[in-house]
């Protein structure tokens, strides 16, 4: 795998939209990410498209595949950060140059239809990507720290990382209110299967990553540890969309070699409980002898660790469960 160079204080980050535009982001929100990650030393950039809008509140393929590519190509650029997540990232998929992108190594970050793009790059070009905050979510002013202690473990440090439960977590329209929160205690880790497992992380947010079966761009499920999650948008649905997303994904060639799985948490719209997930992974033959949590802190709740898309993680789930980041 190419790990790409780690971020410093001094280097550029540049903004990107492959789904959604920057423009339906409030101007305050944008004001406080930005504030933010420059008083961490580092310099943003926004790409000359990323605040153009279409009906559909994203841009022309042409405009998005031509910022990825400028953002790859400037020598200036050790970062590259999404926007926001969207809809229609797979538009962009044909279009990419690959060669272009492995020969010019960078991080690039975000999550929700972002994990598209991520797999995918990490599929053509064996390029370390990142699952990880959006550029908008820096725009969060509270209960952001967690967001960061593992945006810098995995991002800025080479060191190995063991993942622990946030000791709180959100649900909330923070970016229309910053100031009246909700805030829950979180429970911790879920265990759903006991065992042990190491392997190459892939996916994110299921129902994005599926889009790309069948395609010349998803990656190999041999010897993988799948961190997957997904939005609530189908709300007292969710429970059997969840379990017919996961049944595709186990259909799919090299299941059988799967390692393990983590589940990222739910949303609080959804008709899903510890109760409903077990019986879905304990109907599921396939998925008997492999370790399996839940509940762990990314997907479209706050907060959201950062962890790499073909990097390498070990799971060990006994009476609890320790979840290891090893390679990023």
């Amino acid at each position: 795998m190419i790990i790409p160079e780690k971020l410093k204080a001094g280097g550029e980050i540049r903004v990107i939209a492959p789904a959604r535009s920057l423009s339906i982001v409030s101007e305050n929100v944008v004001k406080i990410a930005k504030e933010r990650l420059e008083k961490l030393g580092f310099k943003v950039t926004f790409s000359k498209n990323c605040f153009e809008k279409d009906i559909f509140f994203s841009s022309l393929v042409s405009s998005r595949v031509s910022d990825l590519h400028d953002a790859f190509l400037d020598k200036n650029v050790k970062a590259i950060f999404t926007t926001l997540g969207g809809f229609n990232t797979n538009q962009m998929l044909d279009y990419i140059d690959y060669d272009l992108i492995k020969q010019n190594p960078k991080i690039l970050c975000g999550y929700s239809d972002i994990t598209i793009l991520a797999n995918a790059i990490t599929a053509k070009t064996d390029l370390i990507t990142y699952s990880g905050p959006h550029f908008s979510t820096w725009g969060m002013e509270k209960e952001f720290d967690y967001n960061l202690e593992y945006f810098k473990k995995c991002l800025m440090s080479d060191q190995e990382f063991p993942i622990k439960p946030s000791p709180t977590w959100s649900d909330d329209n923070w970016f229309l209110n910053q100031e009246d929160r909700i805030i829950e205690k979180n429970e911790g880790f879920v265990i759903l299967n006991k065992g042990e497992a190491q392997g190459k992380i892939v996916g994110g947010n299921l129902c994005s990553f599926n889009l790309l079966q069948g395609t010349k761009y998803m990656p190999s499920l041999s010897d993988a540890i799948l961190f997957l999650e997904d939005d609530g948008a189908t709300a007292e649905d969710f429970s059997v969309e969840f379990d017919r997303n996961l049944q595709s994904l186990i259909q799919q060639k090299d299941f059988d070699k799967v390692k393990g799985i983590i589940i990222g948490r739910f949303q609080k719209g959804t008709d899903i409980n510890f109760e409903k997930l077990k019986y879905i992974i304990e109907t599921k033959k396939e998925l008997k002898n492999m370790p399996i949590i839940g509940n762990v802190d990314f997907g479209h709740t706050n907060p959201l660790i950062t962890f790499p898309i073909g990097g390498t993680a070990s799971l060990n789930v006994d009476n609890k469960a320790e979840l290891k980041i090893l390679s990023h």
